[in-house]
């Protein structure tokens, strides 16, 4: 396991994203009517691996020239939209449980990461991001002279 340096707000950000997760889709379906699609805040996993953190979203439906992926001064931020494709027959709906429209989520990486080495992929309906650390990040072992 990596030491890392402690960021005493670490927690409180993931409490944050959790209340956020809650409490957002949780007002946002209760205020916006059956038939109002506003945003939604798909689910995501955050791990580090070997030299690198792993990212998976679930973005079930989209293809990639619907998501759009970018990092400054070490925060990710992945944005898009999931469009709701009404025909025009007049159908009627019983139930309507998944999100549609815009997205967008931030992430603080816990460690500096290299811009030029970040690879993404999008398959079946997961979206990937792979962020290896920066040399800076990574642990040196010292010699004592």
């Amino acid at each position: 396991m990596a030491i890392r340096k402690w960021n005493p707000f670490h927690e409180i950000m993931a409490m944050q994203n959790q209340l956020d997760r809650l409490f957002g889709e949780t007002l946002e379906r209760g205020t916006r009517g059956d038939f109002d699609f506003g945003s939604w805040m798909p689910p995501v996993d955050l791990r580090e691996e070997n030299d690198k953190l792993v990212l998976e979203m679930e973005l079930p439906g989209l293809k990639k020239d619907d998501v759009e992926i970018s990092l400054e001064n070490n925060v990710l931020t992945i944005k898009g939209e999931r469009k709701f494709e009404k025909e025009e027959k007049k159908e009627n709906f019983h139930k309507i449980e998944r999100s549609y429209g815009k997205f967008s989520r931030s992430f603080s990486l816990p460690t500096t990461v290299k811009p030029d080495g970040i690879d993404a992929s999008l398959k079946d309906g997961i979206l990937t991001v792979s962020l290896p650390f920066a040399e800076e990040a990574k642990p040196k072992k010292i010699s004592i002279k």
